[in-house]
This record gives structure tokens, sequence and C-alpha cells, in this order.
């Protein structure tokens, strides 16, 4: 009597499952990442010296943000007020904080009014502490100025000379 022979055992990697598996969590993070922006989409104003602000950061910071528009969301909740709501619900935000700042996230094109209108109902609130946030410009690389040329006398013979720009 023979015995069965077991089939040879296969040493490789199958790659096709873990390829599939790889592929599906990348649409998964391509279609959830955009979901995870934290408030309105602004383009903020680009500014040379901007102060850093890593308050603005934390999860329960006060930013409102106005849009090209002139409509007003406030952060935490990402939820849409209407400028004579903004002081109540600041009030009810500022209990109970040692941080009182309350930070405005402007769209560049919004207008000046209605920053300002935010301003001022941030005052009837109480609020002393305005952060006005801002991107960094790009840092551009120093230009190389170009060599200039200059002449200077020589015992009576004029010879340039190749002066450096620092």
């Amino acid at each position: 009597m023979s015995k069965a022979k077991a089939a040879d055992v296969v040493s490789e990697i199958n790659v096709t499952p873990m390829v599939d598996v790889m592929l599906v969590l990348l649409i998964i993070f391509m279609v959830i990442t955009p979901l995870l922006t934290k408030g309105v989409s602004v383009d903020m104003v680009k500014a040379k010296n901007p102060i850093a602000m890593q308050n603005a950061d934390k999860d329960d910071a006060i930013i409102f943000a106005i849009t090209p528009n002139g409509a007003i969301f406030l952060s935490p909740g990402n939820k849409r007020l209407q400028l004579e709501d903004i002081p109540p619900r600041v009030q009810d935000l500022l209990t109970n904080r040692l941080d009182k700042t309350v930070y405005i996230r402007a769209d560049m094109r919004a207008k000046y009014k209605a920053v300002e209108d935010v301003v001022d109902e941030l005052r009837v609130a109480g609020v002393d502490q305005i952060g006005l946030l801002t991107e960094q410009l790009p840092q551009e690389a120093p230009r190389a100025k170009a060599p200039t040329a200059s002449v200077q006398p020589d015992a009576g013979r004029a010879q340039p000379v190749i002066a450096q720009a620092r």
C-alpha cells in the first residue's frame, strides 16, 4: 500500500490580497482626509512677519471664520452664526476658561466691514484678546546680485575690477 503524498509547501508570499487591502485603505484615506479639515475653508491673508499662535491649533480654541461672501462660522462645532448671535455664544464658550482669546480666520477676499463687525460683536461680548490668523508668505531665496564692474585708476591706466555684491 502506498501512502498519499502531501502537496509541497509553497514558500512564496501571495501579494495580490495585500495589494487589494492597501488600495482599499488608500481609497478610504483619500475620502476621509478632506473631511478632517478643521472649520470652513478660507484663503487667509498672507503676512511677511506673522506671530505664531499655537493656542489657535487646540481643539477647544474659539475660532470665527469669515468667508468671502461674509458668512460667519464658529468653531468648535463649525456652526453658521448671524452677527447678533455672536455675543451670547461667545460668553457661553468663555465661561470657566483661562485663555479668553478668540481667533478670527478671515478670507482675503472678505470685506473689511464683515471682519470689523465680528470684532465689534466680540467686544460687546467682553472679549479683549483677539487673534487675527494669517498665513506665512513663502520665503524667497536670497537673490544673488549680478557682479558690477567699476574702474579704478592704477598708475594712469584704467583697469576694470569686478566687485561682488554681498
